[in-house]
């Protein structure tokens, strides 16, 4: 499973023109899911992501995590984060989870979350979407589980 990570101070997903989801200052969420990819998988990253320390506190030092700062999180999958790069100019995608292990993952995660007391916003799997961010900072961290 790998997650990218943003630090946003607002950040929405659109599907048809609609938005879908939407959150206000946390952290936007750009999961890729894996075909070995399950529970371990989303434990460990959804316990690191309630736990991590990337918000800044008033001396300015990364310091809070998202329950400190009383945050949002908006979760988005996004295919392409497993792609193999390594060779060639086209990517490779043979590392990832079929569609309906992807969406179960997917969903899985988002609950996890919630489960963890988390504001969640979410956008459509599978979907078209596009995305609007406000990165803060500019913060971003890569995790893969």
């Amino acid at each position: 499973m790998i997650g990218l990570i943003q630090r946003v101070s607002e950040a929405n997903v659109t599907v048809d023109g609609n938005i879908i989801g939407e959150i206000g200052k946390g952290m936007l969420v750009l999961l890729g899911v894996e075909k070995e990819d399950g529970d371990a998988e989303i434990e460990k990253l959804a316990n690191k992501l309630c736990r991590y320390r990337m918000f800044s506190d008033d001396d300015g030092k990364m310091n809070l995590n998202i329950e400190q700062i009383d945050g949002e999180i908006l979760v988005v999958s996004q295919f392409t984060l497993v792609a193999d790069t390594q060779k060639g100019n086209r990517p490779g995608f043979s590392r990832g989870a079929t569609p309906e292990h992807g969406r179960a993952i997917y969903e899985k995660f988002v609950q996890a979350l919630k489960n963890k007391g988390m504001k969640v916003a979410t956008g459509e799997f599978g979907a078209d979407m596009q995305v609007g961010l406000i990165n803060d900072g500019p913060v971003t961290f890569h995790f893969h589980v």
